[in-house]
């Protein structure tokens, strides 16, 4: 594998890890909004969401580490990613509301 293939690779690696602190950064401070609030529809929701960044956390590993399955594994990241910031939003927006 070419250095520049690395190097892109580990550029999206990159990206992605940020996508994932940036959305887990949001949620913590939607979790201590909706405690504070005492919003128990959003904190259930918080709660489910909490379970979900261990996994995102182990695809990215598995990103890291992959070579065959490269983009394959990459796409299932981005689109788990993708999923977790919409639902993401879907609890700030709930949020706001009250």
């Amino acid at each position: 594998m070419s250095a520049a293939v690395n190097v892109a690779r580990q550029l999206i690696h990159h990206e992605l890890e940020s996508r994932i602190r940036t959305a887990e950064a949001a949620l913590d401070t939607l979790k201590a909004r909706a405690q504070t609030t005492k919003a128990n529809v959003e904190i259930k929701a918080i709660g489910e969401l909490l379970k979900v960044i261990p996994v995102i956390y182990v695809k990215l590993q598995e990103l890291k580490k992959s070579s065959d399955r490269w983009e394959q594994t990459k796409a299932d990241l981005e689109t788990r990613i993708a999923d977790f910031e919409k639902s993401l939003q879907g609890i700030e927006a709930k949020v706001k509301v009250h």
